[in-house]
C-alpha cells in the first residue's frame, strides 16, 4: 500500500517521465524483495539523525560508496551508497547543507518538481535512462535515489523505504 503513496504524490504532483509513477520498461521480471544491509558508521547521515534503507530488492550486492552526484548545481557533501547486480545498479544517499524548500528546487537543472510525502521533491533522468529521485527530507538533509532502467519500477518501493 505504501508505494501507492507514492505514486499518488507523483500523479497528483506533475507527473514525471514514464516509468517513475506506474510501471517503466518491459524487461525480465526483477527477484523479490530482501532485507537492506544496515549502512555502517555515519555513511547515510548529515549530522546525527541517520536515515535508514529498509527495501533493496532482491538479487543485487552492495557496491562501492559514492561521494558525488554529478546532476548538482553545486558541490555539496553527498555520503551515498550503490547495490548492482545483472547489469542494474541502485544508488542510494544524503544530500547536506540544503536547508530550504527554495534552495532545493534549484539543485537540479532540467528537473521536475513533485511531492513525496508533501515534501518537495525533484525528479530528472541522465545518461543511460537512469531515473533520479531526491526529496528534502528535512532542513540540511536530502535524500536521492536513483535506478538504472531495469529496477525502474521499484523506484517508489525504494524511495517508499527510506526512513529517518
Amino acid at each position: 500500500m505504501a508505494p501507492a503513496v507514492l505514486t499518488l504524490a507523483l500523479a497528483a504532483c506533475g507527473s514525471g517521465p514514464a516509468g517513475v509513477d506506474a510501471g517503466g520498461p518491459t524487461g525480465a521480471p526483477v527477484a523479490g524483495p530482501s532485507p537492506a544491509p544496515a549502512p555502517a558508521g555515519p555513511a547515510l547521515s548529515c549530522g546525527t539523525v541517520p536515515v535508514t534503507i529498509t527495501y533493496v530488492p532482491g538479487g543485487l550486492s552492495r557496491g562501492p560508496r559514492f561521494g558525488r552526484i554529478k546532476s548538482l548545481t553545486r558541490p555539496l557533501e553527498v555520503h551515498g551508497l550503490s547495490w548492482r547486480g545483472a547489469g542494474e545498479e541502485l544508488r542510494v544517499g544524503v544530500v547536506c547543507g540544503v536547508r530550504s524548500a527554495e534552495r532545493f528546487a534549484t539543485l537540479v537543472t532540467r528537473s521536475s518538481l513533485l511531492a513525496h510525502l508533501g515534501k518537495p521533491a525533484l525528479h530528472w533522468r541522465t545518461r543511460g535512462d537512469v531515473r533520479n529521485f531526491m526529496w528534502l527530507e528535512r532542513p540540511g538533509t536530502a535524500v536521492y535515489v536513483a535506478v538504472t532502467p531495469g529496477l525502474a519500477r521499484e523506484l517508489a518501493e525504494i524511495a517508499e523505504g527510506v526512513t529517518s
